[in-house]
Protein backbone atom coordinates (compact mmCIF):
# COMPACT_ATOMS: atom_id res chain seq x y z
CA UNK A 1 0.00 0.00 0.00
CA UNK A 2 1.39 3.69 -1.19
CA UNK A 3 2.65 5.22 2.40
CA UNK A 4 0.32 8.35 3.26
CA UNK A 5 2.03 11.60 3.62
CA UNK A 6 2.74 12.26 7.77
CA UNK A 7 1.52 16.04 8.52
CA UNK A 8 3.82 17.64 10.76
CA UNK A 9 5.53 21.18 11.31
CA UNK A 10 7.05 22.52 8.41
CA UNK A 11 10.72 23.70 10.19
CA UNK A 12 10.80 19.94 12.29
CA UNK A 13 10.54 17.96 8.83
CA UNK A 14 13.01 20.70 7.51
CA UNK A 15 15.58 19.90 10.05
CA UNK A 16 14.95 16.34 10.07
CA UNK A 17 15.42 16.44 6.18
CA UNK A 18 18.74 18.00 6.48
CA UNK A 19 19.61 15.93 8.64
CA UNK A 20 19.53 12.83 6.81
CA UNK A 21 21.19 14.06 3.56
CA UNK A 22 24.04 15.62 5.81
CA UNK A 23 24.51 11.83 7.33
CA UNK A 24 23.58 10.44 3.35
CA UNK A 25 27.68 11.16 2.64
CA UNK A 26 28.71 8.54 4.43
CA UNK A 27 26.46 6.31 2.33
CA UNK A 28 27.50 7.48 -1.07
CA UNK A 29 31.26 6.14 0.15
CA UNK A 30 29.47 3.07 0.16
CA UNK A 31 30.15 1.01 -3.00
CA UNK A 32 26.58 -0.41 -2.94
CA UNK A 33 24.00 1.16 -4.88
CA UNK A 34 21.24 -0.31 -3.16
CA UNK A 35 22.34 0.85 0.20
CA UNK A 36 22.35 4.16 -1.53
CA UNK A 37 18.90 3.91 -2.92
CA UNK A 38 17.46 2.42 0.56
CA UNK A 39 19.06 5.48 2.13
CA UNK A 40 17.51 8.05 0.94
CA UNK A 41 13.66 6.18 1.08
CA UNK A 42 13.30 8.37 4.29
CA UNK A 43 14.64 11.48 2.98
CA UNK A 44 12.07 11.27 -0.13
CA UNK A 45 9.47 10.57 2.54
CA UNK A 46 10.17 13.47 4.47
CA UNK A 47 10.27 15.27 1.39
CA UNK A 48 7.13 14.95 0.63
CA UNK A 49 5.63 15.18 4.10
CA UNK A 50 7.40 19.05 4.15
CA UNK A 51 5.19 19.50 0.94
CA UNK A 52 2.42 18.73 2.75
CA UNK A 53 2.53 20.26 5.50
CA UNK A 54 3.08 23.87 3.89
CA UNK A 55 -0.50 24.47 3.86
CA UNK A 56 -1.98 26.16 7.27
CA UNK A 57 -5.01 24.14 7.96
CA UNK A 58 -6.76 23.88 11.60
CA UNK A 59 -6.84 19.97 10.85
CA UNK A 60 -4.75 17.79 8.91
CA UNK A 61 -5.80 17.28 5.24
CA UNK A 62 -5.72 13.90 2.91
CA UNK A 63 -4.23 14.21 -0.45
CA UNK A 64 -6.59 15.46 -2.13
CA UNK A 65 -7.67 18.32 0.69
CA UNK A 66 -4.11 19.70 0.20
CA UNK A 67 -4.57 19.25 -3.43
CA UNK A 68 -8.33 21.45 -2.82
CA UNK A 69 -7.15 24.04 -0.62
CA UNK A 70 -4.14 24.53 -2.94
CA UNK A 71 -6.34 25.17 -6.09
CA UNK A 72 -8.70 27.11 -4.30
CA UNK A 73 -5.80 29.61 -2.93
CA UNK A 74 -4.99 30.09 -6.79
CA UNK A 75 -8.18 30.49 -8.66
CA UNK A 76 -8.17 31.10 -12.32
CA UNK A 77 -4.13 31.06 -11.97
CA UNK A 78 -2.24 28.20 -14.20
CA UNK A 79 -0.88 25.66 -11.85
CA UNK A 80 2.00 23.14 -12.60
CA UNK A 81 1.59 19.37 -12.03
CA UNK A 82 4.68 19.53 -10.37
CA UNK A 83 3.55 21.87 -7.74
CA UNK A 84 0.78 19.79 -7.10
CA UNK A 85 2.23 16.99 -6.36
CA UNK A 86 4.93 18.34 -3.80
CA UNK A 87 1.40 20.42 -2.16
CA UNK A 88 -0.35 16.23 -1.92
CA UNK A 89 2.71 14.44 -1.15
CA UNK A 90 1.73 11.48 -3.64
CA UNK A 91 2.84 11.03 -7.24
CA UNK A 92 -0.62 9.96 -7.90
CA UNK A 93 -2.05 13.44 -7.90
CA UNK A 94 -4.09 13.59 -11.14
CA UNK A 95 -5.83 11.04 -9.97
CA UNK A 96 -7.09 12.92 -6.94
CA UNK A 97 -7.58 16.06 -9.44
CA UNK A 98 -9.89 13.64 -11.55
CA UNK A 99 -11.90 12.84 -8.17
CA UNK A 100 -12.71 16.47 -7.42
CA UNK A 101 -13.80 17.23 -10.67
CA UNK A 102 -15.92 14.00 -10.97
CA UNK A 103 -17.06 13.40 -7.14
CA UNK A 104 -17.16 16.61 -5.81
CA UNK A 105 -18.13 19.29 -8.64
CA UNK A 106 -14.65 21.12 -8.83
CA UNK A 107 -14.24 23.02 -11.96
CA UNK A 108 -10.60 21.85 -12.78
CA UNK A 109 -9.44 22.10 -16.13
CA UNK A 110 -6.13 19.95 -17.30
CA UNK A 111 -3.43 22.04 -20.21
CA UNK A 112 -4.22 18.72 -22.17
CA UNK A 113 -7.88 19.85 -22.85
CA UNK A 114 -6.75 23.46 -23.11
CA UNK A 115 -4.55 22.31 -25.88
CA UNK A 116 -7.26 19.94 -27.81
CA UNK A 117 -9.84 22.94 -27.17
CA UNK A 118 -6.66 25.63 -29.45
CA UNK A 119 -6.28 22.59 -31.96
CA UNK A 120 -9.87 22.76 -33.00
CA UNK A 121 -9.51 27.11 -33.82
CA UNK A 122 -6.33 26.29 -35.29
CA UNK A 123 -5.85 29.48 -37.76
CA UNK A 124 -7.41 31.57 -35.74
CA UNK A 125 -6.04 35.11 -36.06
CA UNK A 126 -7.28 35.52 -32.28
CA UNK A 127 -6.25 31.64 -30.64
CA UNK A 128 -3.59 33.15 -28.62
CA UNK A 129 -5.78 35.30 -26.90
CA UNK A 130 -9.17 33.27 -26.97
CA UNK A 131 -6.69 30.87 -24.79
CA UNK A 132 -3.49 30.37 -22.97
CA UNK A 133 -1.11 27.99 -24.07
CA UNK A 134 -0.65 25.31 -21.12
CA UNK A 135 1.38 22.30 -20.82
CA UNK A 136 -0.34 18.99 -20.43
CA UNK A 137 0.36 18.65 -16.68
CA UNK A 138 -0.99 22.09 -15.68
CA UNK A 139 -4.40 23.25 -14.18
CA UNK A 140 -6.41 25.84 -13.62
CA UNK A 141 -8.99 26.15 -11.22
CA UNK A 142 -12.07 27.90 -13.12
CA UNK A 143 -14.01 29.54 -10.37
CA UNK A 144 -13.78 28.59 -6.58
CA UNK A 145 -17.27 27.04 -6.09
CA UNK A 146 -18.51 23.69 -6.64
CA UNK A 147 -21.55 22.55 -9.08
CA UNK A 148 -23.73 20.04 -7.13
CA UNK A 149 -25.04 18.57 -10.28
CA UNK A 150 -21.55 17.74 -12.46
CA UNK A 151 -21.96 13.98 -10.64
CA UNK A 152 -25.43 13.54 -12.30
CA UNK A 153 -23.53 14.77 -15.61
CA UNK A 154 -20.67 12.60 -15.19
CA UNK A 155 -22.33 9.58 -15.10
CA UNK A 156 -25.24 10.44 -17.79
CA UNK A 157 -21.79 10.78 -19.72
CA UNK A 158 -20.29 7.69 -18.62
CA UNK A 159 -23.78 6.24 -20.36
CA UNK A 160 -23.77 8.43 -23.75
CA UNK A 161 -19.19 7.45 -24.30
CA UNK A 162 -20.48 4.03 -24.56
CA UNK A 163 -22.72 3.81 -27.34
CA UNK A 164 -22.09 3.40 -31.14
CA UNK A 165 -22.46 6.52 -32.44
CA UNK A 166 -20.17 9.22 -33.35
CA UNK A 167 -18.07 11.83 -31.54
CA UNK A 168 -20.55 14.34 -32.97
CA UNK A 169 -23.71 12.18 -32.12
CA UNK A 170 -22.62 11.91 -28.72
CA UNK A 171 -21.59 15.69 -28.14
CA UNK A 172 -25.18 16.92 -29.05
CA UNK A 173 -27.02 13.80 -27.50
CA UNK A 174 -25.05 14.90 -24.45
CA UNK A 175 -25.93 18.98 -25.21
CA UNK A 176 -29.29 18.35 -25.56
CA UNK A 177 -30.19 16.53 -22.18
CA UNK A 178 -28.52 19.52 -20.80
CA UNK A 179 -30.63 22.03 -22.76
CA UNK A 180 -29.47 25.39 -20.63
CA UNK A 181 -27.09 24.00 -18.61
CA UNK A 182 -23.17 24.06 -18.21
CA UNK A 183 -21.57 21.71 -19.17
CA UNK A 184 -17.35 21.59 -18.69
CA UNK A 185 -14.72 20.71 -21.67
CA UNK A 186 -13.76 18.28 -19.70
CA UNK A 187 -17.20 16.38 -19.75
CA UNK A 188 -17.55 17.03 -23.48
CA UNK A 189 -13.49 15.13 -23.78
CA UNK A 190 -14.97 12.22 -21.71
CA UNK A 191 -18.28 11.78 -23.48
CA UNK A 192 -16.41 11.84 -26.87
CA UNK A 193 -14.68 8.98 -25.34
CA UNK A 194 -11.29 11.18 -24.90
CA UNK A 195 -10.75 11.33 -28.68
CA UNK A 196 -8.71 14.62 -29.09
CA UNK A 197 -11.17 15.80 -31.68
CA UNK A 198 -13.90 16.19 -29.37
CA UNK A 199 -13.46 19.96 -29.28
CA UNK A 200 -13.57 20.45 -33.53
CA UNK A 201 -16.74 18.39 -33.03
CA UNK A 202 -18.31 20.27 -30.69
CA UNK A 203 -17.26 23.64 -32.78
CA UNK A 204 -18.98 22.18 -35.97
CA UNK A 205 -22.26 21.01 -34.01
CA UNK A 206 -22.33 24.98 -33.71
CA UNK A 207 -20.53 25.96 -37.46
CA UNK A 208 -22.32 23.01 -39.50
CA UNK A 209 -25.17 22.18 -37.75
CA UNK A 210 -26.73 25.29 -36.61
CA UNK A 211 -27.10 24.36 -32.99
CA UNK A 212 -26.78 27.64 -30.57
CA UNK A 213 -23.53 25.96 -28.39
CA UNK A 214 -21.96 28.93 -27.44
CA UNK A 215 -18.85 29.83 -24.95
CA UNK A 216 -16.92 32.72 -23.96
CA UNK A 217 -15.64 33.08 -27.32
CA UNK A 218 -19.07 32.73 -29.14
CA UNK A 219 -21.73 34.36 -27.87
CA UNK A 220 -21.79 34.57 -23.63
CA UNK A 221 -18.57 36.38 -22.58
CA UNK A 222 -19.82 35.85 -19.21
CA UNK A 223 -19.08 32.27 -19.26
CA UNK A 224 -15.44 31.16 -17.31
CA UNK A 225 -12.97 29.26 -20.02
CA UNK A 226 -14.03 25.96 -20.81
CA UNK A 227 -17.71 25.98 -20.59
CA UNK A 228 -19.86 25.02 -23.34
CA UNK A 229 -24.11 25.82 -23.53
CA UNK A 230 -26.91 24.47 -25.56
CA UNK A 231 -28.64 27.38 -25.18
CA UNK A 232 -32.28 25.99 -26.52
CA UNK A 233 -32.86 23.06 -28.04
CA UNK A 234 -33.04 23.78 -31.96
CA UNK A 235 -31.11 24.39 -35.00
CA UNK A 236 -30.43 27.66 -36.89
CA UNK A 237 -32.42 28.36 -40.30
CA UNK A 238 -29.69 27.07 -42.63
CA UNK A 239 -28.64 30.68 -43.84
CA UNK A 240 -27.43 31.69 -40.28
CA UNK A 241 -25.03 28.58 -40.45
CA UNK A 242 -23.07 30.63 -43.46
CA UNK A 243 -21.55 32.96 -41.35
CA UNK A 244 -18.17 32.01 -40.81
CA UNK A 245 -16.85 31.62 -37.24
CA UNK A 246 -13.98 34.41 -38.17
CA UNK A 247 -16.74 36.89 -39.58
CA UNK A 248 -18.81 36.03 -36.50
CA UNK A 249 -16.06 37.00 -33.76
CA UNK A 250 -15.17 40.10 -35.72
CA UNK A 251 -18.76 41.22 -35.47
CA UNK A 252 -18.73 40.63 -31.95
CA UNK A 253 -15.30 42.64 -31.23
CA UNK A 254 -16.55 45.20 -33.39
CA UNK A 255 -19.33 45.58 -31.31
CA UNK A 256 -17.59 45.02 -28.13
CA UNK A 257 -19.19 41.63 -26.76
CA UNK A 258 -22.47 43.44 -26.55
CA UNK A 259 -25.69 43.61 -27.86
CA UNK A 260 -26.25 46.57 -29.96
CA UNK A 261 -29.80 47.09 -29.39
CA UNK A 262 -30.55 50.97 -27.99
CA UNK A 263 -30.68 50.65 -24.62
CA UNK A 264 -29.93 46.93 -23.63
CA UNK A 265 -25.98 46.76 -24.15
CA UNK A 266 -25.73 42.87 -22.39
CA UNK A 267 -23.72 41.65 -20.96
CA UNK A 268 -22.08 45.12 -19.56
CA UNK A 269 -24.56 46.46 -16.50
CA UNK A 270 -26.45 42.89 -15.88
CA UNK A 271 -26.74 40.94 -13.17
CA UNK A 272 -24.82 37.70 -13.21
CA UNK A 273 -28.60 35.62 -13.15
CA UNK A 274 -29.65 37.80 -16.47
CA UNK A 275 -28.39 34.49 -18.67
CA UNK A 276 -28.69 35.13 -22.43
CA UNK A 277 -25.85 34.76 -25.38
CA UNK A 278 -24.74 36.76 -28.36
CA UNK A 279 -25.75 36.34 -31.97
CA UNK A 280 -24.79 37.57 -35.10
CA UNK A 281 -28.07 38.97 -37.08
CA UNK A 282 -28.34 40.18 -40.28
CA UNK A 283 -28.87 44.09 -41.29
CA UNK A 284 -30.20 43.42 -44.85
CA UNK A 285 -31.92 40.11 -44.17
CA UNK A 286 -29.81 36.93 -46.20
CA UNK A 287 -33.45 35.87 -47.41
CA UNK A 288 -33.31 39.00 -49.18
CA UNK A 289 -30.05 38.90 -50.48
CA UNK A 290 -27.93 41.07 -47.46
CA UNK A 291 -24.24 39.35 -47.24
CA UNK A 292 -22.91 37.71 -44.68
CA UNK A 293 -19.75 40.18 -44.46
CA UNK A 294 -19.15 41.85 -41.00
CA UNK A 295 -20.45 45.12 -42.29
CA UNK A 296 -23.88 43.56 -42.64
CA UNK A 297 -23.84 41.95 -39.53
CA UNK A 298 -24.73 43.15 -35.95
CA UNK A 299 -24.45 41.47 -32.35
CA UNK A 300 -27.85 41.30 -30.95
CA UNK A 301 -28.66 39.33 -28.02
CA UNK A 302 -30.84 36.57 -28.54
CA UNK A 303 -34.13 38.34 -26.56
CA UNK A 304 -33.39 41.40 -29.35
CA UNK A 305 -32.74 38.96 -32.25
CA UNK A 306 -35.68 37.49 -31.37
CA UNK A 307 -37.60 40.55 -31.70
CA UNK A 308 -36.15 42.07 -34.54
CA UNK A 309 -37.11 39.16 -36.50
CA UNK A 310 -40.62 39.29 -34.75
CA UNK A 311 -40.97 43.00 -35.63
CA UNK A 312 -38.85 42.92 -38.99
CA UNK A 313 -37.57 46.22 -36.65
CA UNK A 314 -34.07 46.73 -36.16
CA UNK A 315 -33.26 49.44 -33.22
CA UNK A 316 -29.42 49.56 -32.83
CA UNK A 317 -27.01 52.28 -31.69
Amino acid sequence: MPRRSRPGGAEELRRQLVGLLTDFESTLRIDDVRSQVRGLVPAYHLLRDLGGSLLPTATPLAARGRLLAYLRRFPGEVIDGDELMVVSGIGEYARRIRELRVEEGWPILAGRTVNEMRESIEGDLFADELLPRMRPDQYVLQRDAQDRDAAFRWRLANQIRKSDAGVRDKLLRFFRANVGQQVTSEELRYVAGDRSEWARRARELRTEDGWPVVTKFTGDPTLAMGVYVLARDEQAPAHDRHISELTRREVMRRDAWSCRWRGCGWPEGFPPSDVRFLEAHHVEHHASGGSNDADNLVTLCNLHHDEAHRTDQLDIT
